[in-house]
């Protein structure tokens, strides 16, 4: 939805904030005692919960097909009754014709999404075929070459199209996720400026599509990884939200230094306020430190401070907390921040 306040007072809050996240100390962001878990309260006070971050809208990654899409509701019983306002699935990377979509995927997320007004549908899309069979740097050279050269147009102007046809058209489309890494095929490193200019032409692609009121979302995952993700920002005309996939890793590292680190959360509030745009968190879980509620403290009081578009949980083994066993005390942290009794996510 478009703003509708004044540009000047839009200007104006936007240099607020960034001044804001620039020169506040790490403390006065995401005080310690609130999730480091290792710290006494003063005696005879009660524990301080995680805040829930009321109305800041939350979703659980529990698959991708139509079973995953019912497993929500499951979801949503564990967590108290309490609504899940975020949908997010991912479009299959192996060949051209699934990254084009299908109705058997978006058919299921549609009625999904009408059932209940003001529910968020989030695609993550790939940006090249072959996207998880390691492909070589020469091969994503060659790939990124041939798309900003507009060869794969076809391809996304079909996606948009299918899109809107399924009722999806306000989509939140996260492109090329986790650039800087080097799991996925569609990764920036090998040619950030051929990535760059890749993307600006499927964003320009899917711009044409009549009907269509997609968000686009650029979404490195948390610190350096393979190249400092600021290289493949692609520009301010062709982003709507800058997110970031911030799992709990790696092994021994606390949540403060997952704010501290280069490139890492702080970097990212910062980097968000000075180009004007919301921060989102596409993926976040448990990881390489086991069952650690007080990563899960520290993510939920950050959304809660920063007021994210949106985020979604990633619910499987091991980042999980519902359909994974293995981490019941980070769930019990889950379920008194997100479930009926914590807050809601339900802007209405």
């Amino acid at each position: 939805m478009r703003s509708l306040l004044s540009w000047p007072r839009v200007a104006l809050a936007v240099l607020l904030a960034a001044v804001l996240v620039f020169l506040l100390p790490y403390e006065r962001l995401a005080p310690g005692d609130r999730h480091t878990g290792d710290r006494a309260a003063p005696p005879g006070t009660e524990p301080v919960p995680p805040s829930a971050a009321p109305g800041v809208p939350a979703g659980f990654f529990t698959g991708s097909d139509a079973a995953g899409v019912r497993r929500i509701a499951e979801v949503e019983e564990w967590l108290g009754g309490q609504p899940l306002m975020v949908g997010h699935t991912y479009l299959p990377g192996d060949r051209w014709s699934n990254i084009e979509g299908h109705p058997a995927l978006f058919e299921p997320w549609a009625r999904w999404k009408e059932r209940r007004p003001g529910r968020l549908f989030v695609l993550n899309v790939p940006l090249l075929d072959r996207n998880e069979e390691g492909l070589t740097d020469a091969e994503v050279r060659a790939g990124l070459a041939r798309g900003a050269a507009g060869e794969f147009d076809r391809h996304f102007g079909t996606l948009g199209a299918r899109l809107v046809e399924h009722r999806l058209a306000d989509a939140v489309l996260v492109l090329g996720w986790e650039m800087n890494g080097t799991t996925y095929g569609h990764r920036c490193g090998p040619d950030p400026e051929r990535w760059k200019a890749y993307w600006r032409r499927v964003v320009a692609v899917l711009r044409e599509v009549p009907g269509q009121r997609f968000r686009f979302d650029f979404t490195p995952s948390r610190g350096t990884d393979a190249v400092a993700w600021p290289r493949c920002y692609p520009g301010d005309d062709v982003v709507d939200i800058v997110g970031m996939d911030a799992y709990d890793q790696p092994e021994g590292l606390s949540f403060e230094e997952q704010v501290t680190e280069p490139y890492g959360l702080a970097f990212h509030a910062r980097f968000a306020a000075a180009h004007g745009k919301p921060v989102s968190f596409p993926e976040w879980g448990l990881f390489r430190n086991g069952d650690n509620p007080a990563y899960v403290r520290g993510m939920l009081d950050w959304f809660a401070r920063h007021r994210p578009v949106y985020q979604t949980f990633t619910d499987y083994c091991p980042h999980g907390v519902w359909a994974c066993p293995d981490n019941p005390a980070s769930g019990e942290v889950v379920r008194g921040a997100l479930g009926a009794a914590g807050g809601a996510s339900d802007p209405s």
